[in-house]
């Protein structure tokens, strides 16, 4: 998945003031880039997670700008943002919130936990015991969170950014595959090319600061009426029948690929579909084609396949299987 090329001033589109929103997204990428080099793909992936109201996995080895990303993002985006750093020791509460006593009037008050937030930066969600990670679960799902019985409503936009090591595994606690499913995409974050690390040294020659956004000149470039407005853009974005029929055709062939003991679900396919959508508006059409199916299939889809065994002592990669079931698959005319 590359970076959509940006809209002309000039293009007109039925879908009204959807044109004004994907100015203001596509402004995302040079506002993220004065502090991020070289992760434009993670950058559109998660504006596209945020268009379909889904969540995104970070996987990275440690030092690639994960937590830098998701940070940058929320300060362009004018939304709220909390951090968690996901420890054994976490517990549940210390997510979602609590009850807690108070003496003056005898009563119990919740106190709302980071959870209640726009954009929620998970940091190392594998570090964390599956009790803790499942605090997430309703969240991710329902967008609400219910303690002692009672349903407390998340703000809207809602986002999970969750970051992971794909190296390090002493200590962890893998995600199960129904958690996994939760997460509408899964991005990896690569080390950057020669050039671009050179461009990151000089960058912090100059005395970028990594703590401090704001002196690195990021500043809102769109906000919460910006992503509505695209939301319902992206929701008008037509889909014929043969589209869907390839975004089906490609998920039933992952389930009866030898190399994997576990397909793509339903809910996978939808997924799909719904990132394809996302990805042909931010490239200026309203209306999807296979290709904008393509672009997001391993991103979607890398995460919701089990590998057998023998297949991965024979090299398969999640990628790989992903790619050859593409290249399988007839392409609709």
């Amino acid at each position: 998945m590359s970076a959509p090329p940006p809209v002309p001033a000039e293009t007109t589109n039925p879908l009204g003031n959807g044109d004004t929103a994907r100015a203001s997204l596509e402004a995302l990428r040079s506002e993220i880039a004065k502090a991020v080099i070289g992760q434009d793909p993670a950058v559109t992936g998660l504006v596209v997670a945020l268009l379909c109201r889904g969540h995104v996995l970070l996987e990275g080895v440690p030092g690639v700008a994960k937590t830098l990303l998701v940070r940058a993002l929320a300060a362009s985006l004018e939304l709220g943002t909390k951090r968690v750093q996901f420890t054994p020791d976490l517990m549940p509460s210390d997510v979602t919130g609590s009850l807690v006593y108070d003496a003056r009037t005898a009563e119990f008050s919740f106190q709302p936990g980071p959870v209640f937030t726009n954009l929620l930066l998970a940091d190392e969600i594998n570090r964390t015991p599956p009790k803790t990670q499942s605090s997430l679960l309703e969240a991710m799902e329902e967008r609400q969170v219910t303690v002692d019985g009672t349903p407390r409503q998340l703000p809207d936009p809602f986002l999970v950014a969750a970051t992971q090591n794909p190296v390090e595994y002493e200590g962890t606690y893998p995600l199960p595959e129904a958690q996994l499913d939760r997460f509408l995409l899964k991005l990896t974050v690569p080390l950057p090319s020669r050039e671009e690390e050179i461009n990151v040294l000089t960058r912090h020659s100059e005395g970028f600061n990594p703590r401090d956004l704001r002196s690195a000149g990021i500043r809102p470039v769109a906000g919460p009426s910006d992503l509505e407005a695209a939301r319902n853009a992206v929701a008008r974005t037509k889909v014929s029948p043969e589209i869907a029929g390839y975004v089906v055709d490609i998920c039933r062939a992952t389930r009866e690929s030898p190399s994997l003991s576990l397909g793509v679900s339903p809910r996978g396919a939808t997924a799909l579909l719904s990132t394809a959508r996302a990805w042909a508006w931010l490239t200026g059409r309203d209306y999807v084609i296979p290709d904008d199916v393509k672009a997001l299939a391993l991103p979607t889809l890398r995460h919701r396949i089990q590998l057998r065994p023998e297949a991965e002592m024979e090299g398969a990669t999640p990628d790989s299987v992903i790619t050859a079931v593409l290249a399988h698959v007839p392409v609709p005319r």
